[in-house]
């Protein structure tokens, strides 16, 4: 059932917000844009969703992670950055986990000790992973420290140390991101 009047005052509150100079981003999907008449536009992303999982006490080094992964053109998500006040936030991480086009899961000393919030998410980033075909990647592990992976993981996939040397592991990182994607793009076609 449609609701013109409530498309038109969405319309309109979408052009008085991004005349404000307010952006406005659907997760894994686009933003919205003045066109060069302006005129509300809406743009698809074509960077990948990127879920960025980790433990509390490494906030400050996934947050480095997060910048890095925005001026490689590609799309993080991560809790403090994206979840706005009021937001029932456990429905909003497993709902993200499940549209991401990747997991990146941010071990550490810190993380792989700690019960709760981190390992349930990792539980749902490998569940959400076997949905994907067999050779497709999604749950990507990575080491911040020289911390010991869990063993179902180490077992069966390849991961990405961000040290000693951040900027290479981080190179390392968005290069297969972006290889990844475009053999999934490639794989569309078809």
């Amino acid at each position: 059932m449609k609701h013109p009047s409530l498309n038109k005052s969405l319309l309109e509150l979408i052009e008085r917000r991004l005349r404000e100079g307010a952006s406005i981003e659907i997760s894994g999907m686009g933003s919205f844009e003045l066109d060069g008449s302006q005129q509300v536009a809406f743009r698809p992303s074509d960077s990948p969703l990127i879920f960025l999982s980790y433990a509390l006490e490494d906030r400050g080094k996934v947050k480095k992670l997060y910048k890095q992964l925005q001026k490689a053109d590609l799309q993080p998500w991560m809790d403090c950055q994206k979840l706005m006040p009021g937001q029932n936030w456990p429905r909003a991480i497993q709902q993200t986990i499940e549209i991401s086009d990747f997991f990146l899961g941010c071990f550490s000393k810190h993380s792989i000790l700690k019960r709760g919030h981190f390992q349930g998410e990792v539980a749902l980033g490998l569940e959400v992973a076997t949905q994907f075909p067999e050779n497709d990647v999604f749950f990507i592990p990575l080491r911040l420290d020289d911390c010991e992976l869990p063993r179902r993981i180490a077992g069966s996939m390849h991961y990405i140390d961000l040290f000693p040397d951040w900027n290479r592991g981080v190179k390392k990182l968005v290069d297969s991101l972006e290889r990844h994607q475009a053999l999934r793009h490639r794989r569309k076609r078809r």
